[in-house]
């Protein structure tokens, strides 16, 4: 008993821990919308580049603490697999890079919207792409999602591209990451190895030119632009410590924080334009997201209910099974008892007998006598 006791407080120990470290990812994914301007006068492309390089130089530090690197020689061994990271990584390259931009153009807000929307892009995918089916709920969300496309067209007078690149480019890069199965230390470190070359060959590149501001914008800003690798692993790390500890159910409602904190900031601190038009295609998107996790969590209950009866079926047909297989030894042990009695041998015979003279008394204790040959 008090094992158990011990385990249950294991593991909630262990769930609050995940959850703090979800709120550690998704809180430093929703506020660095505050770090990309301080980078300025450097542009987009050459933080992105230096992202990239930094990355690799802390994740390999992190990889060699945790010893972590028997997985480089199976994905070098498979081109196929190594072909799809080299998609992820030009697909997250794209999202990288507008993302970086449209925080620094005054786009915050539309950038949040990407991440409001990825949720309701990955499940149209899923339908056009690998042929999965609906349930109504969810249908009803991508249609109302749909809606609150048109409505922001119609309030930016153009199609929100910034959004729907985001959210198009980020649901690509976790369909591919769902078909390549590495961990996100070792998906980022994959990557970032195919884009280092790259990468590094524009921030020389930019050197040789003499238009680079690494270095020549001071020593705070070539800080900050090396601790884009800090701001890229530190989040993921976190992730990766909340994925092992709590729900996936849980970890998909955490996942609204990230965006719903670049908004405010979008709103309240860089002073972005909310006109009527934008409220109203934002708050469909929300209604959208309540509906999907509303049927997320309702399915989730099922499932849980749904095994939750099974086990007990299976623990009570186990008993049974347990039960009959006993009384069958039972039967068989008397059965086996009978066939080694004397022929003619009777249920009390072996007893001891006496006379009624010299026979003792009865006592409370003896209600059956031992009847063995």
């Amino acid at each position: 008993m008090k094992s158990q006791v011990r385990s249950e407080s294991t593991a909630q120990g262990e769930q609050r821990t995940g959850l703090l470290y979800g709120f550690g990812a998704y809180g430093m994914w929703g506020l660095v919308p505050l770090f990309w301007p301080l980078l300025k006068p450097s542009a987009a492309l050459e933080i992105l580049a230096h992202r990239m390089v930094w990355s690799l130089l802390f994740v390999a530090v992190a990889l060699v603490a945790l010893r972590r690197w028997a997985w480089i020689g199976d994905l070098v061994r498979q081109p196929k697999k190594l072909a799809l990271v080299a998609v992820a990584a030009i697909v997250i390259s794209v999202n990288w890079g507008l993302y970086i931009w449209s925080v620094n153009s005054g786009h915050v807000v539309e950038a949040s919207l990407g991440y409001f929307i990825n949720p309701l892009v990955t499940i149209a995918i899923g339908v056009l792409l690998l042929k999965e089916r609906l349930r109504p709920a969810q249908w009803a969300a991508v249609g109302i999602g749909v809606l609150a496309v048109l409505v922001l067209t119609i309030g930016y007078g153009q199609p929100p591209w910034i959004s729907l690149t985001l959210a198009f480019s980020f649901a690509t890069y976790g369909l591919v990451k769902k078909k390549v199965n590495l961990g996100g230390l070792e998906s980022l470190a994959a990557e970032t190895v195919i884009l280092f070359l790259p990468a590094l060959g524009y921030l020389v590149w930019l050197q040789a030119r003499g238009t680079a501001t690494f270095g020549a914008e001071g020593a705070g800003n070539a800080l900050l632009l090396a601790s884009t690798g800090l701001v890229t692993a530190v989040p993921l790390v976190c992730f990766g410590a909340a994925a092992i500890r709590v729900p996936l159910s849980t970890l998909g409602l955490l996942q609204y924080l990230a965006p719903l904190f670049q908004f405010a900031l979008g709103v309240a601190y860089f002073h972005e334009e909310m006109p009527a038009e934008r409220w109203a295609g934002f708050s469909l998107v929300w209604l959208a997201l309540t509906i999907l996790t509303w049927e997320a969590l309702r399915t989730g209950r099922r499932a849980r209910a749904e095994k939750a009866r099974l086990t007990e079926a299976v623990r009570v047909a186990g008993a049974v099974r347990v039960a009959g297989a006993e009384r069958s030894a039972e039967a068989e042990r008397e059965r086996s008892a009978e066939a080694e009695r004397p022929a003619g041998a009777g249920p009390g015979a072996g007893a001891e007998v006496r006379t009624p003279s010299t026979a003792p008394a009865a006592t409370p204790a003896q209600g059956a006598i031992d009847s063995t040959p």
